[in-house]
């Protein structure tokens, strides 16, 4: 199915906005409404677990709700966008950067290309979502803001969350098991 040029640009326009209000208020719920109600949105945890949630209810409560709380003070600030009129596919491609600096007075921010990759679905919602990001980096991010005793304590217990879960949260299956695939 093909869409109007002009449509899909004022959905990047939307969303953008969106996501800058949600960063300020440290809460991405209202995200959930960009979402058909039959969406899935998804990511690759590493070498165990990928993430996926199943329906509005579910992207709100766990893809943007449980899996970004802990995550105030980031911005996700987007660098450049690929659009395909013909497929509704989008590619929009971003950073995630810490609020807190180093001693160096630079941003803690993650190494490597992050991204997601949307499928429109009409009326100004995501059909589905994959984010891509480099889970070996993030891991290094994370270790050196705890080295230097920069880690924000939200992250902190989210950590804490996932070690004490064993990996039995919400969305998280063992790796090619969630129930809609991932690529």
């Amino acid at each position: 199915m093909s869409f109007p040029r002009a449509e899909l640009d004022e959905m990047i326009q939307r969303w953008l906005q969106a996501n800058v209000e949600c960063e300020k208020a440290g809460d991405w719920r209202p995200l959930a409404e960009f979402y058909t109600e039959d969406a899935t949105y998804g990511w690759n945890y590493g070498p165990k677990h990928d993430f996926m949630a199943i329906g509005r209810t579910e992207i709100r409560d766990y893809a943007i709700g449980l899996e970004m709380d802990g995550l105030e003070g980031w911005t996700y600030p987007y660098q450049a966008w690929v659009t395909d009129e013909k497929t509704g596919d989008m590619l929009g491609l971003w950073k995630q950067v810490c609020e807190v600096k180093r001693a160096d007075g630079t941003n803690y921010s993650l190494d490597g290309i992050q991204g997601s990759w949307f499928k429109y679905g009409g009326d100004f919602q995501w059909k589905w979502q994959r984010d891509f990001f480099d889970y070996g980096n993030l891991t290094v991010l994370f270790t050196e803001m705890m080295t230097n005793n920069d880690l924000p304590a939200g992250v902190n217990k989210r950590i804490e969350r996932v070690v004490n879960s064993r990996g039995k949260l919400p969305g998280w299956y063992p790796l090619g098991t969630s129930p809609v695939p991932l690529w």
